[in-house]
């Protein structure tokens, strides 16, 4: 495994942790390793060390109390190794590829290359012509190269397209592993196993039985230290063509004819191809917003525009809500609101589907209110789970119906180690399963639906909208579900 980026924030935050995990769990072989790859002048050992201490620190994050596990960190230390190589260098490549083939000669059966792309995104494309001039993408003998690129792929549907174009060129599409760290996440895998595999959920996953779909990717931190990033991106480029409608299509698409990787991503394109957000032309099915300075965690925080490295006057939106329709048989009808901001109430991923109500003439006979709703809940993050909220009798000698809840949660039933939600996915880049991975086509689909709101967004910022840091999100998100007599699930 070749890591570009190595040095960087991802590589230690998520990829290498991932990498514990599998290591401590037995399942990475016993002739791995690892190269990292970077332009910053430091030794194995130093390397080595930083990526030690951030994985301790994940570790104890998640509760652990025996920490780190010295035994799996040694052995996935001992296959380390660290070069400095400049990602726009012939020659680099060239080093790397002795530095391959001295570790292949060490193997007798030679080696698989797994090429990981945990750099910005304008060096993807120049990045993998350069695997490709150096002969280290090409697949012979019986051995595979695999690369995972890492989101953004694009910031709209023309980049999108032109970048495809570029690593086709190099590479196979069967090689390329696009990754979106959300569907690691158990919940995210869950939905089809729990739509397909249960007899009593299918047969009402339809616009016959349910009122509207809520998708929440709520965050409680701003921007961060990524204010640059952020102003060229904003929160649709940043959310929506990837994670929110890998949501929409793993709780939309229709079963596939099997489990086989290409099946399924060919279910999911062709939802994200019956999408269309609600007059988008005009922008009244969507809402764009910006956070401005309020109290999260009940410690005060800045605006936006108060952000390092973001402009005093900045229109880019930190806060998207749309309304999308699918427009095919089982979904006609059938409103998808969708919502992500960062600096709202709480950090919450779930997925809330209503289901419509019963009919109204015996409860109004016997004097009741209208009757519960009925919600199903897919949490994503941070308590991963699955609710059913429903109407009971209240005991008592009167009729009285109360809301309650069914709740599993996987933490209760399976147990839960901490993980980054990558673990899954570069074990399934390794055996070379792409069920998890986006296909040229869907995320060009996800861009087109997106485009006529970038192409009015970027005339001019007159319908942003704003609301106070560590709340439910602007006003004009509510009018978007009232102007049909609904309303968000609070975020709680």
């Amino acid at each position: 495994m070749v890591i570009f980026g190595a040095a960087g924030d991802l590589t230690k935050r998520l990829v290498v942790p991932a990498l514990y995990n599998l290591a401590l769990a037995k399942l990475l072989p016993e002739e791995f390793a690892i190269i990292g790859f970077d332009r910053v002048e430091i030794s194995d050992e130093q390397w080595r060390n930083s990526l030690a201490q951030m994985t301790e620190e994940f570790v104890k994050a998640g509760g652990d109390s025996a920490a780190l596990n010295q035994d799996a960190w040694k052995w996935l230390a001992g296959k380390m190794s660290y070069m400095k190589g400049d990602l726009t260098d012939s020659s680099a490549y060239q080093q790397l590829k002795t530095k391959l083939d001295d570790l292949d000669k060490s193997n007798s059966s030679g080696g698989n290359y797994l090429f990981y792309l945990a750099v910005s995104d304008r060096f993807f494309g120049s990045t993998i012509d350069q695997l490709g001039k150096a002969c280290l993408s090409c697949q012979t003998e019986g051995h595979w190269r695999r690369v995972v690129i890492e989101k953004p792929f694009g910031h709209d549907l023309q980049s999108a397209e032109d970048l495809d174009q570029q690593i086709l060129r190099t590479l196979q599409e069967q090689q390329i592993f696009r990754i979106d760290h959300f569907l690691g996440k158990e919940t995210v895998q869950n939905i089809m196993t729990f739509r397909f595999a249960n007899g009593l959920f299918e047969p009402l996953w339809n616009r016959d039985r349910i009122d509207h779909v809520q998708i929440t990717v709520s965050e409680s931190v701003g921007v961060e230290k990524r204010g640059k990033f952020y102003e060229g991106t904003g929160a649709l480029r940043d959310m929506i063509p990837n994670h929110v409608f890998q949501l929409v299509a793993m709780t939309a698409m229709e079963a596939p004819n099997s489990f086989a990787a290409d099946a399924i991503r060919s279910e999911k394109a062709k939802v994200i191809e019956a999408v269309h957000v609600c007059d988008s032309k005009n922008n009244c099915g969507a809402v764009r917003a910006q956070y401005k300075a309020g109290e999260v965690g009940g410690q005060p925080v800045p605006a936006y525009r108060s952000e390092p490295d973001v402009s005093p006057d900045s229109p880019i939106e930190t806060y998207v809500a749309l309304k999308l329709m699918i427009d095919n048989w089982r979904w006609s009808g059938v409103p998808f609101y969708v919502r992500t901001g960062k600096r709202m109430a709480r950090r919450k991923t779930h997925i809330a589907i209503k289901f419509k109500g019963v009919p109204g003439t015996l409860l109004r006979e016997m004097n009741l209110p209208a009757s519960a709703p009925n919600w199903l809940l897919l949490r994503i993050q941070p308590d991963e789970g699955i609710a059913l909220e429903f109407g009971a009798k209240i005991p008592g000698p009167s009729v009285r119906i109360g809301d309650v809840r069914m709740d599993f949660k996987y933490e209760d039933y399976f147990g839960a180690a901490p993980n980054t939600g990558y673990e899954t996915l570069l074990y399934d880049v390794m055996v070379g399963d792409a069920t998890l991975f986006q296909r040229a086509d869907n995320i060009e689909a996800g861009w087109s639906v997106v485009q006529p709101l970038l192409n009015n967004w970027s005339k001019s910022a007159d319908d942003l909208a704003f609301y106070d840091s560590g709340s439910q999100g602007p006003a004009e998100a509510d009018q978007l579900l009232a102007c049909d007599g609904r309303a968000w699930r609070p975020i709680n």
